[in-house]
């Protein structure tokens, strides 16, 4: 068992689902800097869906504007301008190409948004580490991330800014759970992470409490190959839409269960290197998984509880090819660091359900307009 009285390795708590602080070590950025980012754009925050067991909690909306702003000042401590990266998840093993193509023949309940049976799309994928901190080494433990984009997808999206964009992105991690669930202990997370005071840190735990601290110090893993972990949306989603809509979870696992061994001296970049060696020899396959859920038990505002196989088993929907391809260029590199994946870049039909995906409505949009202003890039969905 964790001892919950040791301080948390700051790396623990840098996972996908939701952005992650960086104490940064250069000069303090103006804080009116943020005001001018955010008074030109006013997010619409989420509307819950009772149907679906959602319930807002207190002061949610102020709170999730609240952790983005600790996130934003973070950024900006942290970077110049020209050399912004993501606050969580900035190191990637590379991003692909890839093949959605979905199943020719599916449960009937699963035919909905983009999982249209014996359609194919293309799609773009980044593999990428969670820790906040780029230069380290991959043998070390850290949550694992996928984020899929899925490209040529019809129909008006649930971004009010990015109504007409084609895409629909699928955010996963190598974890079936998050560590938190009330947006209020996150924000304490935060400001504790982002405190220059070292008592602030030893409170880490505290903030998370012991179910939380155990579920970030479960995420500390070593994998051989991105392309042989298997990942989860931790989070539900809405699949379907009118009164036959439920509520689902993802996953993503290799179609071949042989995996590799990690290399006894691993480089710095291992996992790079491998997801290079991989398509340098031939195409990968990877399946997309639904797990509806079977039982109101099942809570949508829960995401700290794992919603057991045995009881709500995954259905395969999709099977992702990925093509033998060269990705490691300068060109491919910096179109990765450009793209912004966030699961409301969706159809109403894959409506992200939960506190937790609410607040990353809010959080993932600042994260991403304040990256791209600071390097001064474009910032649109590719096409």
């Amino acid at each position: 068992m964790p001892n919950f009285m040791q301080p948390i390795p700051l790396s623990l708590f840098t996972l996908a689902p939701l952005v992650i602080v960086m104490s940064g070590c250069s000069t303090t950025q103006p804080k009116n800097s943020i005001a001018t980012l955010t008074s030109s754009h006013q997010m619409i925050y989420p509307s819950i869906d009772s149907g679906l067991s959602e319930s807002l909690y207190p002061h949610e909306q102020e709170i999730a504007e609240e952790i983005s702003d600790v996130i934003e000042q973070s950024i900006r401590q942290q970077y110049a301008s020209g050399n912004a990266r993501r606050d969580a998840h900035p190191k990637a093993h590379g991003c692909v190409r890839a093949e959605f193509h979905v199943l020719e023949s599916l449960p009937k309940q699963l035919v909905q948004g983009v999982f249209i049976p014996g359609q194919t799309y293309q799609a773009w994928i980044r593999f990428s580490n969670g820790s906040p901190d780029a230069t380290n080494a991959d043998i070390k433990r850290d949550a694992r991330g996928m984020a899929i984009k899925i490209l040529g997808v019809s129909g008006k999206k649930l971004l009010e800014d990015e109504a007409n964009a084609t895409t629909q992105d699928f955010i996963m991690i190598n974890h079936p759970v998050f560590f938190a669930n009330d947006p209020s202990r996150y924000l304490s997370l935060m400001q504790d992470l982002n405190s220059e005071s070292f008592l602030k840190k030893l409170h880490l735990p505290f903030a998370l409490g012991a179910k939380g601290s155990s579920i970030a110090l479960s995420f500390r893993t070593r994998i051989s190959n991105p392309l042989q972990a298997r990942y989860w949306s931790m989070v539900p989603y809405q699949l379907g839409i009118g009164p036959d809509r439920q509520a689902v979870k993802y996953s993503v696992r290799s179609c071949s269960a042989t995996t590799t061994s990690i290399p006894k001296n691993p480089s710095h970049d291992f996992l790079r290197d491998a997801l290079r060696e991989s398509l340098q020899k031939g195409d990968a396959c990877m399946e997309f998984l639904v797990q509806p859920r079977t039982s109101s038990k099942m809570a949508v505002e829960d995401s700290m509880t794992e919603w057991k196989e045995t009881q709500a088993p995954f259905y395969p929907v999709a099977m992702i090819r990925i093509p033998q391809q060269v990705f490691d260029t300068p060109d491919q590199n910096k179109f990765c660091e450009n793209l912004s994946f966030t699961p409301w870049h969706a159809l109403p039909e894959h409506r992200p359900l939960g506190a937790v995906n609410r607040l990353r409505k809010v959080i993932y949009d600042r994260i991403s307009r304040v990256r791209h202003e600071m390097n001064s890039a474009k910032r649109q969905e590719p096409q």
